[in-house]
């Protein structure tokens, strides 16, 4: 995206049909206060203000949280999540002394039936699960008082079978909802500490894929529907709803694609791609990409709206989404649509794989415009006084200051699968198990091959150097994310090996990165 000048034309508004709504009243006025934030030529380069973001996370970590934070008490591994791996994007270390003092407070909130909740004698519940491990992963460490070797895997994975349900979805606790963000957490908690099994993904690709909308985005779940059984058995037995066979069509989808729903879909998609030979029988369930490649392209703003990511068709954009779609675009090429991976493309209708690949052939990190997203967030998603928002003139929170930055990565980096890594892992795999304490004992744990490819899937993903494009120049560059868990790759291969009980090789540079647009 250009930015606007004195001598050029100011950008147009979003069109409208003449009919106000309360909608378009709040688009125009959102409009009219992102156009104070568009540059011209002769502005200075934007700056990103790492030490004013730095003090902002600095005091909430140190002094406590503004008391507005109160209604986040469910949320507290999630506010150290945020902080923590805020400062992992801006590049600054903690020291072993808050390290251990966060490691204390995320162990404090697991449950002892498995699983972490909000807080301390809180529920265990899916969100804060993956918040905690992800943390965990940031400051953690294996012995006595480091986490990791504290985490109960085995009532976890307990835990985990019990939200499952027929259709192949998971509650996001007990007694809770069905969500597609819940499903993500667990896969990511799952990949990372060595949990998956046959047993515990059976189906869900399935469910995944009946959560897609007709706009080409996710929603939250998907209405399930079941055979119609008689009430008793020929011999008088009651059937048990376990027993109730799943239809596979009507699975509509409940509610509308948005950008939340779509990036743990489909990230949770990439993470059961090891899995698909075994769905429903060798019929594999598919997404349309094509469709869901529209969408995600629909969701960035227009020049009047700086090139930020909105969630929603025709809402307002948000500098979350910088992540939530824009960090989404990764995932294609795990998908194949860019005729990249070997036996590309894995999520397209069936029979159209060899036109699809064709069409797909030049897909290249141009799908999004990488120079308007960081405008976006330097421009419009900085607050003044540290931290970054949703937009002005809101506050700056702990949440958009990680999903901003997040998002700022996912445009300055090309983090892609790469088949030179993912050789190096599989030569370095050794077939044993992991020795840890709390590996999982189950009848059906996952075999060596599956579980090898799990290990090297999540972890072939490298950063092509010289695909990095930082706009304003090196000074405003930020550690890239590993897109599956929104973690830095060392901290992810950290973690993984360590409980998958493997070495890894050492990383080797794919490009020279230019630091500048």
């Amino acid at each position: 995206m250009a930015a606007s000048s004195p001598s050029r034309r100011a950008p147009r508004p979003t069109p409208t049909d003449g009919f106000s709504t309360p909608s378009s009243i709040t688009q125009a006025e959102t409009e009219a206060i992102l156009l104070q934030h568009i540059p011209s030529d002769a502005d200075p380069k934007p700056i990103l203000t790492k030490q004013a973001h730095m003090q902002f996370l600095v005091r909430n970590l140190v002094q406590g949280f503004p008391a507005r934070y109160m209604s986040q008490d469910a949320s507290q591994p999630w506010l150290l999540f945020w902080t923590i791996q805020s400062f992992s994007a801006l590049q600054v270390g903690l020291d072993p002394g808050n390290k251990q003092r966060m490691i204390d407070k995320i162990m404090s909130a697991q449950h002892p039936d498995g699983g972490f909740g909000g807080g301390p004698g809180q529920a265990a519940h899916l969100l804060p699960t993956y918040a905690s491990v992800c943390a965990l992963a940031i400051v953690g460490r294996p012995g006595p008082g480091g986490g990791w070797d504290q985490i109960d895997r085995k009532k976890m994975y307990r835990f985990f079978m019990s939200l499952k349900q027929p259709d192949g979805s998971f509650l996001v606790a007990h007694h809770a909802e069905v969500d597609v963000r819940g499903i993500y957490c667990l896969l990511v908690t799952a990949t990372l500490l060595d949990l998956l099994t046959p047993e515990l993904v059976a189906g869900t690709a399935s469910f995944i894929a009946s959560c897609q909308t007709y706009e080409g985005g996710f929603a939250s779940a998907s209405q399930p529907y079941y055979a119609a059984i008689p009430a008793q058995s020929p011999a008088g037995e009651d059937f048990h709803a376990k027993s109730a066979r799943l239809l596979e069509t009507p699975r509509p989808p409940l509610g509308e694609a948005h950008g939340g729903y779509t990036f743990c879909a489909l990230a949770a998609w990439v993470l059961l791609l090891p899995f698909r030979e075994a769905e429903a029988g060798g019929r594999l369930p598919q997404i349309d990409v094509g469709k869901l490649l529209r969408w995600l392209v629909m969701m960035q703003g227009s020049e009047i709206e700086l090139g930020g990511f909105k969630g929603r068709t025709n809402k307002l954009v948000d500098g979350c989404y910088s992540w939530w779609c824009g960090g989404a675009f990764a995932f294609l090429e795990a998908l194949g649509v860019n005729g990249a991976a070997e036996g590309a493309p894995a999520g397209l209708p069936s029979g159209e794989e060899d036109e699809q690949r064709e069409q797909w052939d030049e897909v290249d990190d141009t799908l999004f415009n990488r120079t308007a997203l960081q405008e976006y967030i330097l421009y419009a998603g900085q607050h003044p006084a540290g931290g970054l928002r949703d937009k002005p003139p809101k506050n700056a929170d702990s949440y958009h200051t990680l999903y901003c930055l997040s998002g700022l990565s996912a445009a300055q980096h090309r983090v892609s699968p790469s088949e030179a890594r993912r050789m190096q892992i599989h030569e370095a795999w050794v077939n044993r198990r992991s020795s840890v304490p709390g590996a999982v004992l189950s009848e059906s744990k996952l075999p060596d091959q599956t579980r090898r490819k799990v290990f090297e899937e999540a972890l072939a993903w490298a950063e092509d150097e010289g695909g990095s494009l930082v706009l304003g120049g090196a000074d405003n560059r930020v550690n890239a994310t590993h897109p599956l868990f929104n973690l830095t790759i060392t901290h992810a291969e950290g973690l993984m090996a360590y409980f998958y009980g493997q070495s890894l090789p050492p990383r080797t540079r794919l490009g020279k990165s230019t630091g500048k647009a």
